[in-house]
């Protein structure tokens, strides 16, 4: 016991190599008690951390030595492809215990990807009401507020007071075991405001709860997409969004934490789409891996093939004056940079919502007049390369007029393109960087060839 509380002294919070290397030696020796003392004191997001630092034959045989001390929080704070794989080597008997004592929608964020066998231990280990709730919340749509929403809330009627809301709250109902708010009802259950524990207890008892309603107060119907709630929650600065059904009854609540998260996870998801690899994470499976990256590398080809059509096409001109060769690597270079800039600030800015409709045409020509300022700059610079590399001041001038092209093309092409893309349905930060790729290779060759051509042979 010694050596496994060493093992916590080296690093205050997470899990240092040191415990892993425990860990597994405890595993080699199927000492199911050491893993239990090593593992069971640490907060679940580090136990899922753990399991995603070690490989799959280590996971199951982890898994095998510590048979029921998986718990359901570790489940909700794996990654999604991750917890997959746990899931299938838990007993449906395990993994009925390990989400027991969830939150309704943790419950239904591991749910939705079982198959129907472990669906059903799960929703059999629930009891009558909570397993209602669940079934309830998966019959709305994946992406919906109704979905991803918090059944459990307290609500109290709109004309209580203060002295009334606090006896309740210590009366024998069951209550959340986190909530920020007091939802108040007409008797028709719908909302109409909410009061925040910290209000409650600052004032005498007397007070109606109606008069210290929170002024942020808005509801959100089941069907809304959660992406937009949690952009109100960060918008509005927000701690509880209740959640309604048709007829304005308050069903659930999405809370500030569940909205980070989500907001979190987008933006992650945006990163690695833009980079073209889907929404992997390293501890996928390698074929899984493969397949995601394989269809945008695919993409990229097609594309490096367009853009070398067009260099075919100036042969003779290439052939003519080798330095074009050399330099015109860096037209496209520079331009392909310039639209990923732009690039990824629309994308970023299409998932936050700042950019719409009514600035759009203001931020196109922003994007256009930096890469105009941009390319004026690095044309002198390149103007002057070209004259001192290699002697030649009229293909100074060729390439200086092919980067300003290129990288207001850019510019424009950075921000159109997403915001084209978002229009017809398709993801901005999945297809945008082909696209744009394609456009300022394809426009740099293009300018800086073609001028060539015209102005040096």
């Amino acid at each position: 016991m010694a050596e496994i509380e060493t093992a916590f002294e080296d690093e205050a919070f997470g899990i240092t190599d040191r415990l892993i290397s425990d860990v597994m030696q405890a595993v080699v020796a199927r000492d199911g008690e050491a893993v239990s003392a090593l593992l069971d004191p640490l907060h679940p997001a580090d136990v899922a951390h753990l399991l995603e630092q070690i490989d799959a034959r280590d996971r199951r045989h982890l898994l095998v030595v510590w048979p029921g001390g998986l718990e359901g929080e570790v489940l909700s704070e794996l990654s999604e492809s991750l917890r997959e794989e746990v899931i299938e080597q838990l007993a449906p008997s395990e993994l009925a215990e390990a989400v027991r004592d969830l939150e309704s929608d943790d419950v239904v964020d591991l749910v939705e990807y079982l198959d129907d066998a472990q669906q059903e231990a799960v929703l059999g280990a629930l009891n009558a009401t909570d397993r209602l709730v669940v079934e309830q919340a998966l019959s709305y749509p994946e992406e919906s507020a109704g979905r991803h929403m918090q059944s459990e809330l307290v609500r109290a009627p709109e004309h209580w007071t203060v002295g009334e809301a606090i006896d309740y709250l210590r009366s024998d109902v069951v209550l959340p075991d986190q909530f920020y708010h007091i939802i108040l009802v007409d008797p028709r259950l719908k909302a109409t405001g909410y009061v925040t524990l910290g209000r409650i207890l600052s004032h005498p008892r007397a007070t109606p709860l109606r008069d210290l309603a929170e002024d942020t107060f808005r509801t959100f119907h089941v069907t809304q997409d959660v992406e937009e709630v949690a952009q109100a929650i960060n918008h509005y600065h927000m701690i509880t969004a209740p959640v309604v059904d048709d007829d304005d009854r308050v069903v659930g609540v999405i809370t500030i934490d569940d909205a980070m998260m989500f907001l979190e996870e987008e933006a992650e998801e945006d990163l690695l789409r833009l980079a073209g690899v889907g929404e992997g994470s390293l501890s996928d499976r390698v074929i899984e891996t493969t397949r995601q990256r394989f269809p945008w590398l695919a993409v990229n080809l097609i594309t490096a093939i367009m853009a070398s059509f067009v260099i075919s096409l100036f042969e003779e001109t290439i052939a003519g004056l080798v330095a074009l060769a050399v330099l015109m690597p860096i037209v496209a270079s520079m331009g392909g940079n310039a639209g990923t800039q732009s690039l990824t600030v629309a994308v970023r800015a299409l998932a936050t919502r700042d950019l719409t409709t009514a600035n759009v045409w203001r931020v196109i020509k922003k994007e256009a007049l930096v890469g105009l300022i941009n390319g004026l700059i690095f044309a002198v610079v390149m103007g002057a390369v070209g004259v001192v590399w290699f002697g030649s001041p009229m293909l100074g001038v060729v390439i200086a007029v092919a980067m300003v092209i290129n990288l207001v093309v850019a510019g424009f092409a950075g921000t159109v393109i997403p915001v084209v893309l978002e229009k017809i349905g398709v993801d901005p930060a999945l297809a945008s960087g082909a696209f744009v790729t394609t456009v300022t290779d394809i426009v740099g060759f293009f300018a800086f060839l073609g001028l060539a051509a015209a102005w040096l042979l």
